[in-house]
């Protein structure tokens, strides 16, 4: 259900017409008293009207115009949008503008707990519910996704600063996590072996109970469905909390969860900073945790949920190659790494962020890629010209300025310099803006080719053989991707074979498999052992855990015989 801006700041309202139309209904309801079939359908009728004016209240609107009135983000508990109690907020700031779009709470300890609580409350008949009526609402929750595609990605141009196009494909991918989860009945299949006579033994997945899941903020809707999916189909309930950044698209999920008939409590949202993320990792109902985000606070969420007995699948940084050979398809791999490299403005853990030129021909070709780099534009998301936005903030803009200008000062030269590139219309004076940029000439010590920058920034080193451009990428200590871009079978496959990322592209810059894979990102890409990864089967493996029962039926039990019934005579 599509409602305008102005209605969607009415939830009050909404409210009392729902309760109203309850009431009404109710009413109804006991004017029949024996029509069974009839409280049935009422029970139902009640249901679809609450699901239909659960209306996440979020600015979708397709422009970056100031808005008057902004609403604030509320809490999603118990299948209600509630209003913070909090003294507590974060402005949120369209990137492409600075203007405020929404204001977003740290939730209250109170609200914190009652997220909690409503998950634990939820789970035992939930767990109960059959996978065959699970299945069916990820049916209709994918639908329901593909019918809001618009305006899911409306939220995150607005909130994220992605082109739409770009926002569309955050979603989709996201999507596709739905997709592969309805086929859930031939994932989620169990063992049985008969181990003796008339003894077998099976093994079958079950659900966790209450999980939770800290979103980042560059992919405000596919990182989300990384987890509602699978947690939910798999029978668990799940607390998410979205990036305090870009949480809008996070809501507009609650709401057609709702519609898609998951019950109350089976996904709750909170919202907040560290103490949300603390609060996560230290409550004991919580059984495992799902991140996507930094090193710096991946590492710190695994060591210490991990502490509190919890699992944790943690995806952290990435400092993705590509390998340039001589022999590769020469325009194939320009025009394909000018769109890894500054798509989503750098702002992606798989974003092809580091190219190795192998020989001195592939050096040569530079300048043409920098032409290209060159012609991309940047612009606000709904612009129809816009080929990448805004970095996500200020802060993020300043940080990617200061480590081009580190590789200046390191020896490195600046190809392309992307630095105090805007988009003429004034209204995006104020936005966080960084053209495309390509440093050459960059040495493996140097800031720009140690720490990832997460912006459109493409660093380059030159190598002279395949020997040395592998040995350089696996000497890195990050192991998300790696790309090789060549003609030859043979090279390819000793690249496949040698190279230790987790994920592996031949000549295809972006590597990220489809959801009925896993992403298998490896090194200091993980966190601890790496062996829980996101979605394909690794993700199922994830959300449950395994249950062994052995049994003991006796044939000759079930056999039918005499009764005895003369007087016992005790011999």
């Amino acid at each position: 259900m599509s409602l305008p801006r102005n209605a969607l700041r009415s939830i009050p309202a909404l409210t009392a017409r729902r309760t109203l139309t309850t009431r009404v209904l109710a009413s109804s309801l006991r004017m029949s008293p024996t029509q069974n079939i009839a409280k049935r359908r009422l029970h139902a009728t009640i249901q679809q009207f609450q699901a239909a004016t659960a209306v996440a209240p979020t600015t979708t609107q397709a422009s970056h115009e100031k808005i008057a009135s902004p609403a604030d983000t509320t809490n999603f508990i118990d299948n209600q949008f509630e209003a913070s109690q909090t003294s507590q907020w974060i402005d949120l700031h369209d990137p492409a503008t600075n203007n405020l779009v929404t204001r977003v709470p740290q939730s209250t300890d109170a609200e914190l707990r009652a997220a909690v609580e409503s998950a634990q409350k939820a789970f035992p008949a939930w767990k109960a519910t059959s996978i065959m009526h699970r299945q069916q609402v990820m049916f209709k929750l994918t639908a329901l996704i593909r019918e809001n595609m618009d305006r899911l990605a409306n939220s995150i141009t607005i909130e994220q600063g992605k082109t739409f196009a770009d926002a569309k494909g955050d979603v989709l991918r996201g999507l596709q996590v739905c997709e592969t989860a309805c086929g859930i009945t031939t994932q989620f299949t169990g063992e049985v072996i008969e181990v003796a006579k008339d003894m077998e033994t099976r093994s079958y997945r079950e659900p966790l109970g209450v999980t939770a899941a800290i979103c980042p903020f560059n992919f405000p809707a596919m990182i989300p469905l990384w987890s509602i999916p699978l947690a939910t189909v798999t029978g668990n309930t799940l607390i998410l909390k979205p990036s305090e950044r870009d949480p809008g698209a996070a809501m507009i999920l609650a709401e057609l969860c709702v519609k898609a008939g998951i019950p109350p409590g089976v996904v709750n949202i909170v919202h907040g900073s560290a103490k949300t993320v603390d609060f996560i990792l230290d409550e004991p109902a919580i059984k495992a945790i799902s991140f996507v985000g930094s090193n710096k606070a991946g590492e710190y969420i695994y060591t210490r949920g991990s502490a509190n007995g919890k699992r944790v699948q943690a995806n952290l940084g990435a400092k993705n190659h590509a390998a340039v050979l001589p022999d590769c398809n020469k325009n194939h791999a320009l025009n394909a790494i000018a769109g890894a490299a500054f798509g989503a403005a750098g702002q992606r853990c798989m974003a092809l962020s580091t190219l190795v030129l192998v020989g001195k021909e592939t050096q040569q070709w530079m300048p043409e890629l920098a032409e290209r780099a060159k012609n991309l534009t940047i612009n606000g998301g709904f612009e129809a010209d816009a080929d990448l936005g805004p970095l996500i903030s200020p802060q993020s803009k300043k940080r990617v300025e200061d480590l081009i200008a580190s590789a200046e000062q390191e020896g490195a030269t600046i190809l392309l310099d992307g630095r105090g590139q805007k988009p003429s219309d004034p209204k995006y004076s104020e936005g966080n803006w960084v053209g495309p940029t390509i440093i050459t000439n960059v040495k493996p010590h140097m800031k720009c080719y140690t720490e990832e920058i997460f912006g459109p920034v493409l660093v380059c080193l030159n190598v002279e053989t395949t020997e040395e451009a592998i040995e350089l990428i696996n000497a890195n200590e990050y192991g998300n991707g790696a790309s090789v871009f060549t003609r030859s079978g043979p090279t390819a496959s000793l690249f496949q074979h040698t190279l230790e990322a987790g994920q592996i592209g031949i000549n295809a810059p972006i590597p990220v498999p489809l959801p009925m894979f896993s992403f298998t990102g490896n090194k200091k890409s993980v966190a601890g052992t790496g062996m829980a990864n996101f979605y394909g089967k690794d993700g199922i493996r994830f959300y449950t855990q395994w249950k062994t029962v052995t049994s003991l039926w006796r044939a000759e039990d079930a056999l039918a015989t005499q009764k005895e019934t003369s007087m016992p005579t005790q011999s």
